[in-house]
């Protein structure tokens, strides 16, 4: 019987042949830890005194980075220590989002990979099984290189036809949650398939694997291919890439058919990332920051997008337009291509590479009855560090030309 890539991988790391919905122990190849979840599954591992596997770890200083409190500052010197101690990898502060980081340097095709953080899902835009776990877990891995997991169901998500201007692989990331709800594919793989991923590239198929936890999955893999060996080779890393395809007799729980020329800019509104309506029908809300980054759309093409759209306009006042380049390498890149120059003419904070605003600890907090327009991945209530603040998410170009506007926007008016 044909596998899917969820089965696949799995049984290379059990070294057996799996299905979904067995019960398996797999070898992990690569863990990863943020700043955020780090101590306490650091504190779990020194509980279970056994460290088999702790080089396999990498450590990410990204949520507050700088730290703003002295809190986070102690937990961010304890990651270090601990990391200098047993020889793990340590990121410090301005290295990067742990996701962006992980998908530049370290994960390949056909991994099993990891981590204290829901967005893990990232990385299986390269073609690997990767997923969340709580910080105990995370623990059992570091200390013994492995652990349980059920094999997950699959559903083959086929993304067919051309994207009509002005929308992005992010409209159809909240396209697709919107049709399938928050918990429409818990514990699920997904697959995704057809012409329109054939020909996305790396970085538009990062966005979409990043958001596949919004809807409840466990995974969500894209096939390696010739899009995936560019990616690598960009990296100096083409030795690293293999190809890995799901089996055309794979058995898949559900199979969903999204025609892409038919999906339209669309934004998620107030408080649900499912809550998702086409833009026109929240055209001309006023907006008070507009923030650009984050581990889903914090990458060179989503800069790039922002600069274009920028060149020779300004940010509406009153306005904040906050940027935060996902790794140091896409920072340096667009200073190098004076994308960087661009954004901050217009009117805008640049910040340094982390997650920022996102997460609601510094730097980009909303006031009470604030809106902000995000290209980040959540909008739930309080995520951005104030509970009587309004976050709606959209594309890179949605939330660029409503910082123009000074209020969400169409973006085929500017395109």
């Amino acid at each position: 019987m044909g596998k899917t890539l969820a089965e696949k991988i799995m049984s290379e790391k059990a070294k057996k042949d799996v299905y979904a919905g067995e019960i398996v122990v797999a070898e992990v190849d690569e863990i990863a830890l943020q700043d955020g979840t780090a101590p306490l599954a650091i504190r779990q591992l020194k509980e279970i005194g056994i460290f088999r596997a702790v080089k396999k770890a990498h450590f990410f200083i990204d949520h507050a980075a700088p730290s703003p409190r002295r809190e986070l500052s102690n937990d961010q010197k304890f990651i270090y220590e601990f990391a200098k101690e047993y020889g793990a990898d340590f990121n410090p502060p301005g290295e990067g989002i742990i996701h962006q980081v992980m998908v530049e340097k370290y994960v390949k095709p056909g991994m099993l990979v990891v981590g204290a953080d829901s967005h893990t899902c990232t990385y299986g835009a390269l073609g690997a099984f990767a997923t969340g776990m709580g910080s105990t877990d995370i623990a059992v891995a570091m200390a013994l290189g492995k652990n349980w997991f059920r094999v997950p169901e699959s559903f083959r998500v086929v993304f067919d036809g051309k994207m009509e201007k002005g929308v992005f692989a992010k409209d159809l990331v909240l396209y697709f949650i919107g049709k399938i709800g928050a918990d429409g594919a818990d514990y699920k793989s997904l697959e995704f398939h057809g012409s329109t991923v054939e020909k996305m590239s790396v970085e538009e198929r990062l966005t979409i694997a990043n958001m596949a936890i919004e809807c409840g999955a466990k995974a969500g893999i894209f096939e390696s291919d010739s899009k995936t060996k560019e990616f690598l080779a960009e990296l100096g890393r083409e030795k690293d890439f293999r190809e890995l395809r799901a089996d055309e007799d794979a058995n898949y729980e559900k199979e969903i058919f999204i025609d892409s020329s038919e999906v339209p800019p669309v934004v998620a509104v107030p408080h649900d990332v499912d809550k998702v309506v086409p833009v026109d029908k929240v055209v001309g809300t006023p907006v008070n920051q507009v923030f650009l980054g984050t581990c889903t759309n914090g990458r060179l093409s989503d800069l790039e997008i922002a600069s274009r759209l920028l060149k020779g306009r300004k940010v509406k006042e009153g306005v904040r337009f906050i940027v935060a380049p996902a790794s140091r390498r896409i920072y340096l890149k667009a200073i190098e291509r004076g994308i960087i120059t661009t954004l901050v003419e217009a009117g805008g904070i640049v910040l340094p590479p982390g997650c920022g605003a996102c997460v609601g600890i510094h730097q980009g907090i909303p006031a009470d009855g604030e809106v902000c327009i995000s290209t980040q991945n959540r909008n739930f209530k309080g995520r951005m560090g104030n509970p009587n603040a309004f976050i709606y998410l959209a594309s890179p170009a949605t939330a660029v030309v409503s910082a123009i506007k000074g209020e969400i926007a169409d973006p085929r008016e500017f395109l």
